[in-house]
């Protein structure tokens, strides 16, 4: 498949509807907020409807998506990370803590040690802290830079007495909206973008109107989709500042592009070669906490490898289990070693050898579409089973690669 000459919209992602609908869902009840996202409708509706955030209060315009906030937290969310971040608006509606967050007695914030979300593929950390109980609320020392505990905290502490400082917090652009929504609403943070965050409580929040960023893991998903299918592509409104590394690590993939305002221009490349380091060893791609390579684009990067022309070594350091999936992409014909559950080496075929087509199901969000990108560029038909993986992180996916020149039927049943 290749595809020339192609504009396409970067929309928000699946991370930052959730952290803004959890935030509006603190304000109090007479107020409501209004969020404007342009674009993935088909992503907030579904996130309104798994929080039970009743879809008759949404009015869509023909661009802008308005979505007046009224519910009880209490009665937010349900499933995946949501149930963690239900922890800290439920403490805020009742004042009362429960098997995951207790109220100290100076108003500060505690979060127990044994706050986790166990998730369909395993268990995923939500929040593990240190906490130093002070006068003026607490000390939060984080284990690790979550992006759903800090959340968590955030919005927990937001409403509390006293002041809460969270250190070793992370620092995303997701949690960068999240806290400038929150102080137009009437909180009091500072530190945003770094990973010390102080926390002044509030006596109340008000409603404000708030933007969604576009979601850079879409953003770096449509790259791999130029370089591996030898397209030129546009992608418009990426929020280019808000990327980071993301556009920096591609370059070292060999992949060219330029920025147009807040566009990106990939042209079409024949080839692109993998860089490597001053000794000529070969080039390791790491996730990192945020500034750092986000993980969710790994998989991305690993499949783009494989057409690549050199080698590089892949390392996922912050989850587990994410590497699995490439004994789908060694059976449609990559030369990929699984060297163990955090490592894989790719041998790029430098276009000279197609994948193959294969029938494979979508073991998560983030291998689904990385499978996608490698059936595109595969010679022949392949079939990708459990893609409800796949639509939760990215709006009409078929429906916008068909009208790029992709040719994907969506079955009811896979025969």
């Amino acid at each position: 498949l290749i595809i020339m000459r192609i504009i396409v919209d970067a929309f928000g992602g699946d991370n930052a509807p959730l952290e803004v609908l959890r935030g509006c869902a603190m304000a109090v009840k007479e107020y409501g907020v209004d969020i404007i996202a342009c674009g993935s409708e088909k992503i907030i509706r579904e996130v309104c409807q798994k929080n039970r955030i009743p879809l008759d209060r949404i009015s869509i315009t023909d661009v802008e998506k308005v979505i007046p906030v009224e519910v009880d937290p209490t009665e937010v969310v349900k499933s995946y990370d949501d149930c963690t971040m239900a922890v800290g608006m439920k403490m805020l509606a009742s004042g009362e803590g429960d098997a995951f967050v207790s109220a100290g007695s100076t108003g500060a914030i505690v979060v127990g040690a044994s706050l986790f979300v166990k998730r369909i593929k395993g268990i995923k950390r939500a929040a593990l802290a240190t906490v130093i109980p002070s006068q003026d609320g607490c000390y939060m020392l984080l284990d690790e830079a979550s992006v759903t505990g800090t959340a968590n905290i955030i919005m927990a502490a937001v409403m509390a007495k006293g002041f809460t400082t969270i250190y070793n917090a992370a620092c995303e652009p997701y949690i960068q909206q999240l806290c400038l929504m929150l102080n137009r609403m009437g909180a009091r943070i500072s530190g945003i973008a770094s990973n010390l965050l102080t926390i002044e409580g509030a006596r109340e929040l008000h409603g404000t109107e708030h933007t969604l960023l576009p979601d850079m893991i879409e953003v770096g998903s449509f790259i791999g989709l130029a370089a591996m299918t030898r397209s030129e592509l546009t992608i418009r409104n990426v929020s280019f500042e808000n990327l980071g590394i993301i556009p920096a690590q591609f370059a070292r993939m060999g992949i060219r592009f330029e920025q147009r305002g807040d566009d990106i221009h990939i042209p079409q490349q024949d080839h692109y070669s993998i860089e490597t380091f001053l000794d000529g060893s070969i080039m390791t791609i790491a996730d990192a906490p945020w500034p750092g390579l986000t993980p969710d684009l790994l998989s991305v990067f690993l499949v783009v490898a494989t057409q690549a022309k050199g080698s590089v070594l892949i390392h996922q350091k912050m989850f587990e289990s994410r590497l699995f999936f490439v004994d789908k992409l060694i059976d449609m014909g990559a030369q990929i070693i699984l060297c163990d559950p955090h490592r894989a080496t790719v041998i790029g075929h430098d276009h000279q050898m197609r994948l193959r087509a294969t029938r494979m199901t979508s073991p998560d969000i983030r291998a689904g579409v990385a499978l996608l990108i490698a059936a595109m560029s595969a010679e022949g038909t392949s079939t990708i089973q459990n893609i409800e993986q796949i639509d939760r992180g990215y709006k009409d996916i078929d429906g916008r690669l068909n009208a790029l020149g992709a040719r994907i039927e969506r079955l009811e049943e896979c025969l």
